[in-house]
């Protein structure tokens, strides 16, 4: 069975909180309407959003701004702009500075707290909007994406109204809560916990390291992969026979190193599914970020979550699965060149080879980190984006990869023999 058009790995995946140093002085309330709402009184809206790279896009709007690119995440508490450039800071009322602290190797990051903002997606609204903008841009999520990104939001969106995710149609579709009335054609309820604005689920049994056994995990539209298994206390986790070394993405606090294999399968309610590719995080990169409190041993992202249309109601605390069956019988795949990539230049089409694993099929390419793609597959690489490029790399097993590279003012030509590698 052939891979989605936009199945991807697990580029990037966040994993945020924000620690205030001091609490944020909000102004009187004005007679305009406060928090979220939809215009006109209605009591549902249809929002498109893109995917790139398995993670959801949306347009929105800050104050007067252009429209921003934000990526949606169940469970970031705040609206976070990543890319301060897109925001002119005459025009913010800036009061005070915040740590963020969330996945990576690296030390908490700087910001500001913004507040009293309009905020503004399709016929969503909201006023008077606290944001945190970050005082650089750390994540360069743009570069990993492929398209521009400009933030992320996500908890206030969910809080506020049922929110069902049609991942065939592209489509969020936003309700009232109390206009929202289930129904067993909707698909299979499971409950949820929401904690710390982040939801969880017990709805999850792993067939792993010869066992069977329950796990509590995140639900986390913010991620790219399908699974994510992290070592605590009270569950360890085998690695698989076979696995690689990789960087499985960016956090918000720098890289994200660990290990990639296979797990024999995952049972979500009643549908099973087989051979999945599960990250490994190292623990200096992810579990010691974890709050202590949280009893959770690992996450599922959009690489499976798009197997469903899926819906979530905080507010009585439950989610909505209805498989679409042609995709629940797609194969998880992963790159098989071993090679990541970044976008650069100013319209993200310039893509430069961003690291390599080790004894890999692009190793033994001869590819090196810093080489520029220029053409693949006869095809210009500018005409592609991140994630038609990762589809080719996950051609199959013993596919050829032809590719024109320049290094450092010489080009050449090389090929790459696909390897399933895991």
């Amino acid at each position: 069975m052939k891979t989605s058009k936009w199945f991807i790995t697990a580029v990037i995946f966040f994993t945020i909180s924000v620690s205030f140093a001091e609490s944020i002085d909000v102004p009187p309330v004005s007679e305009e309407k406060y928090g979220y709402f939809l215009e006109k009184n209605r009591k549902s809206a249809r929002i498109r959003f893109e995917l790139h790279s398995n993670l959801i896009l949306l347009y929105a709007k800050i104050n007067d701004t252009d429209s921003l690119r934000f990526i949606l995440d169940t469970g970031v508490s705040s609206i976070i702009i990543t890319d301060p450039n897109v925001l002119k800071p005459d025009k913010l009322r800036l009061t005070r500075k915040v740590n963020l602290t969330g996945a990576g190797e690296g030390k908490a990051i700087a910001a500001h707290v913004a507040i009293d903002n309009r905020f503004s997606m399709g016929r969503l609204k909201a006023n008077h909007q606290n944001i945190v903008v970050l005082e650089d841009d750390f994540l360069r999520l743009s570069e990993y994406v492929g398209v521009p990104v400009h933030g992320i939001f996500g908890y206030e969106i969910f809080n506020n109204f049922v929110v069902t995710i049609d991942f065939s149609k592209k489509e969020l579709i936003l309700m009232r809560p109390d206009n929202y009335r289930y129904k067993t054609s909707k698909g299979d309820k499971h409950k949820l916990i929401i904690e710390d604005t982040k939801p969880f689920t017990d709805a999850v049994t792993l067939f792993a390291d010869g066992r069977e056994r329950p796990i509590r995990v995140l639900i986390d539209t913010g991620a790219g992969h399908a699974l994510l298994l992290n070592n605590s206390p009270k569950e360890s986790f085998r690695l698989p026979e076979k696995v690689i070394r990789a960087q499985l993405g960016r956090g918000l606090n720098g890289v994200i190193n660990g290990n990639l294999g296979r797990i024999d399968k995952l049972r979500l309610g009643r549908f099973q599914l087989n051979n999945i590719v599960a990250s490994f995080p190292d623990s200096i990169a992810f579990a010691s970020k974890l709050h202590p409190g949280f009893e959770r041993q690992g996450n599922i992202g959009c690489e499976l979550l798009r197997r469903f249309k899926v819906t979530m109601n905080y507010q009585e605390q439950y989610m909505v699965l209805k498989p679409v069956k042609s995709r629940l019988r797609e194969k998880f795949e992963h790159d098989m060149s071993g090679m990541e990539i970044r976008a650069e230049g100013n319209d993200l089409h310039s893509y430069i080879v961003n690291h390599i694993v080790k004894d890999s099929p692009a190793s033994h390419a001869g590819l090196m980190e810093g080489d520029q793609l220029l053409f693949i597959n006869n095809h210009p690489a500018e005409e592609l984006n991140v994630s038609e490029i990762y589809k080719l790399m996950q051609r199959g097993d013993g596919k050829s990869i032809d590719l024109l590279v320049k290094r450092r003012g010489d080009i050449f030509f090389t090929q790459i023999i696909l390897r399933r590698m895991i």
